[in-house]
């Protein structure tokens, strides 16, 4: 019934999809940067585009249904000063026109890498646009990123949004049908909660592609100082196209242990001597969670920015979570702030389910099957270390 009750659901919400509710525009909810709702009202495809302002305890935010991108995310620092911590523009045109295609995003239909764009499913072999050579990344070109999703609601703390991704997009088999809702709580949380269905056995893995800097998107400052915790005892390694050599190998002795608190370029000038950080160009790597329960909730990492006490706390249901340090950045995209977002100034925090899993049969299953429900959540938290 559950199932049934989901899929009528949103069904109903894509034929109303032309009926997209705005939020409200009372100033008080605008964030710490100086965006402008009229910038982002535009048509994609035929499909309108617009600017949504959530507020709840201490933190704001702006998402946009582009791409179900979150614009901008403000928390205070250890002076109450609030910065916006997530990389992004200032209109609709700049992300189209971006060098980074990412910025802030839904990814789907599955994120992180699939190797050579290739997948056999019940004994039928699928191919997929490579758009991260030879591999096929994050849902390829025309991926959720790309997606101006339906808006089923919007209120001052939630935002929900949905997508019919249609059987043969992509490459992908079956109808997958997508809800995601963005909520911010009083416990100065930002709540990412995925849900889908399919009429098709088809793989899935979804995640948001925010990059944070927590001194501030505009500040200009490395990530490197940075001090990050993550809960893993394992990472996947990878060749040098960052497909997983089929196994999570031990942190312990390695610049992939973050178990305690380290700045996050502690290890980097190791690049050279490290396969590791070699083939990743730094950080861009899987680390898997140390899982209480299978599915269950978890505390997977922790950053906090020394200077401002700025803290941000990650927990997922997923059981992995890919650390990309900012390698790819060269300056080409000027920010929200005027200021380009150059080399190691950002990470991503990706919770996810492992890469190339439909290859790795040591990997857990990201098939979803017709009658299922894919459900799964990740909460940012954000407080200040004293």
């Amino acid at each position: 019934m559950k199932n049934i009750l989901f899929l009528m659901l949103t069904a109903t919400t894509l034929l109303l999809a032309g009926c997209n509710p705005t939020a409200k525009t009372d100033s008080d909810k605008k964030t710490c940067s100086d965006l402008k709702r009229d910038d982002f009202k535009t048509e994609l495809n035929g499909v309108e585009t617009n600017l949504y302002f959530l507020r709840n305890g201490d933190i704001s935010a702006a998402i946009t249904n582009y791409g179900g991108r979150i614009v901008s995310l403000c928390a205070p620092g250890r002076d109450g000063k609030l910065a916006d911590v997530v990389l992004g523009f200032n209109s609709i045109d700049e992300y189209v026109g971006a060098k980074e295609v990412y910025h802030g995003a839904l990814i789907g239909r599955v994120g992180n890498r699939i190797a050579k764009g290739k997948f056999t499913l019940d004994g039928m072999e699928y191919t997929l646009p490579i758009n991260n050579d030879p591999n096929h990344l994050h849902g390829g070109p025309g991926g959720f990123h790309n997606v101006v999703w339906s808006v089923k609601s919007a209120n001052d703390t939630s935002l929900i949004l949905t997508h019919l991704s249609k059987d043969g997009e992509m490459g992908y088999p079956g109808n997958l049908y997508v809800a995601v809702t963005y909520t911010l709580t009083v416990k100065n949380e930002l709540t990412i909660d995925y849900k889908a269905t399919t009429d098709k056995a088809t793989p899935v893995n979804l995640t948001n592609h925010a990059f944070f800097n927590l001194a501030g998107e505009g500040s200009g400052a490395s990530i490197n100082e940075h001090l990050l915790t993550i809960n893993a005892d394992l990472f996947t390694a990878v060749d040098s196209t960052l497909i997983p050599l089929g196994e999570n190998v031990p942190v312990e002795r390695t610049p992939f242990d973050f178990r305690q608190a380290k700045a996050i370029g502690t290890d980097l000038p190791q690049q050279d001597n490290d396969e590791q950080l070699n083939n990743g160009l730094g950080y861009d790597h899987n680390f898997a969670i140390n899982k209480n329960e299978a599915g269950g909730m978890t505390w997977a990492a922790t950053v906090v920015e020394p200077t401002s006490g700025r803290k941000m706390t990650v927990y997922t249901e997923e059981p992995g979570l890919q650390f990309y340090g900012g390698n790819f950045m060269d300056g080409s995209d000027i920010g929200k702030s005027g200021v380009p977002y150059g080399y190691r100034q950002s990470f991503a925090l990706e919770t996810q389910h492992f890469p190339d899993s439909p290859n790795q049969p040591n990997f857990p299953s990201i098939i979803l099957n017709p009658g299922e429900v894919y459900e799964t959540a990740t909460i940012y938290r954000f407080s200040v270390d004293k």
